[in-house]
């Protein structure tokens, strides 16, 4: 009999989804998975339900229909103060997660090393163990989320290839500032470094900070691929559309890795998307930014009230809270104690770090209906008790 292969026995299962099912089994209210069950635009649905029923139900070019890369340059041009071809450096991907595979499977070579800013988002540590490329941490300090240039020159190695930037992040909510922004771009270039961006998050911003682009600032744009897509800002997280964006030598490469990997996203669902992005006014994106804002201070407010200091998020829609008043010696125990006593479900910190930065902080997801938000709130009221 022929052995199991082992190359995936560094992965386990999602700290997220062991707490979504244990709050399942208590009838919780689950803050630990970042769906948004806010309602969708009605053009979503109408244009993708139009586009079933015309027959657009099959394969689409490998790096998605030129509708919704046009539409998708467009709004890059407008939003991110970037410009780039529809037509050759543009990847319509299934999903961010997809665009950072394809870019990771395409643009390097096992053993290669990547700089990961922690707390980090799972999927990203994952992607690159799995195609044994090697994550090496750059820690960031809260409650700024600050990072030590001194430090990431430490890590630098002749296998260093490239650096991961989180902006907004999930899970702290940090938002890189232009200074860091240009440090990073020195850094990368004296080191000859690829830059990998996450921005998934991009129009979920508070307090007036403004999300900055990585690849807008001239020094970067050569060397960065920009990744995105509309899990979030449309609440349609099961529909894997995302993108993204870089020049044309390397758009070619990430275009075959996704055509090999995934063929392409789904048909009808990138008319939809398209469409969306098209006809949907500022006021949207100004709503959803308000609405989020709104939620946080709510959620803050009430982590404050009961000894789980949060440190608020400049962007997304986590936080990460101290829960060091919690019963308990990891992080796991701490959101188990904090899920049998009140019924909310948040996630260990201990997922998003290397090593035991994270057992004294919990993440809690506030895309939540103002309802749910408010039960949330009276259900962590009761913790006061055992504390």
């Amino acid at each position: 009999m022929n052995n199991v292969n082992n190359r995936l026995d560094f992965l386990s299962r999602s700290e997220i989804r062991i707490m979504s099912i244990e709050c399942e089994k208590v009838g919780g209210i689950n803050l630990s998975q970042g769906i948004c069950d806010l309602p969708l635009s009605p053009i979503l649905y109408e244009e993708t339900n139009r586009a079933i029923l015309s027959g657009n139900n099959h394969y689409t070019r490998h790096d998605g229909i030129i509708e919704l890369r046009q539409s998708i340059s467009e709004k890059m041009k407008s939003y991110n103060h970037l410009e780039y071809d529809a037509e050759s450096e543009i990847i319509v991907t299934s999903g961010s997660t997809a665009a950072f595979y394809c870019a990771c499977l395409s643009l390097l070579n096992p053993d290669d090393e990547v700089i990961l800013f922690e707390p980090f988002y799972g999927y990203h540590e994952y992607t690159l163990k799995a195609l044994g490329i090697v994550p090496v941490y750059a820690h960031l300090t809260p409650p700024s989320w600050s990072f030590d240039m001194d430090s990431l020159e430490k890590l630098i190695t002749p296998k260093t290839k490239g650096i991961m930037i989180n902006t907004p992040s999930n899970p702290c909510g940090k938002i890189f500032s232009m200074s860091e922004l240009n440090a990073l771009g020195q850094f990368s270039k004296q080191h000859n470094l690829f830059i990998f961006t996450d921005e998934i998050y991009e129009y979920i911003v508070y307090d007036g900070v403004q999300h900055i682009s990585p690849a807008s600032i001239p020094s970067l744009h050569n060397r960065t691929i920009t990744i995105s897509g509309y899990s979030k800002t449309f609440s349609i997280t099961g529909w894997r559309i995302g993108y993204c964006a870089c020049r044309r030598d390397l758009a070619e490469q990430i275009g075959c890795a996704h055509d090999l990997v995934y063929v392409c996203a789904p048909a009808p669902l990138q008319i939809g998307v398209s469409k969306a992005i098209s006809a949907l006014p500022q006021s949207y994106y100004d709503n959803l930014r308000d609405s989020f804002e709104k939620k946080r201070n709510v959620f803050c407010d009430a982590l404050k009230s009961v000894s789980l200091t949060p440190y608020a998020p400049q962007g997304a829609y986590y936080v990460l809270a101290d829960c060091s008043a919690l019963k308990g010696n990891t992080a796991k125990e701490k959101a188990m104690y904090l899920l049998e006593k009140t019924g909310v479900a948040s996630v260990p910190g201990s997922a998003f770090y290397h090593n035991e930065n994270g057992e004294n902080l919990l993440r809690f997801c506030f895309a939540k209906d103002d309802s749910v938000i408010d039960e949330a709130c009276e259900r962590l009221y009761q913790i006061r008790k055992y504390i």
